[in-house]
């Protein structure tokens, strides 16, 4: 590796860590309102069903009767949701989503 692969690698890094945590930084003195508190505390869950839909169904350009459901995916959602829903961890929900797609795939 080149040292200035590793400065790009460096300056990708910075340049997509910025845009996250400013946003964090200018609003953690503002008091926000009690409806944009709400609203705000559904982007993740929208966010994670985003991921989850794209990934389980399966479109191959022919149309709504063309959707079929990625089983492998299932396999891997199904301890994923259960987890979530008992410890309601968001930590533990993302382990253990990664530990079972690492065995889907291993075992597939």
């Amino acid at each position: 590796m080149s040292t200035t692969f590793l400065w790009i690698v460096i300056g990708c890094a910075i340049v997509t860590w910025i845009p996250r945590i400013v946003p964090f930084i200018l609003v953690k003195k503002v008091e926000l309102p009690e409806v944009i508190m709400k609203w705000l505390s559904y982007i993740p869950i929208c966010i994670l069903t985003a991921l989850i839909v794209e990934h389980v169904w399966i479109v191959d350009g022919t149309g709504i009767s063309a959707i079929s459901i990625d089983l492998p995916f299932i396999y891997a959602l199904l301890p994923t949701v259960i987890v979530a829903i008992w410890s309601r961890s968001l930590s533990l929900t993302v382990l253990i989503g990664v530990i079972a797609m690492a065995l889907v795939r291993y075992f597939s």
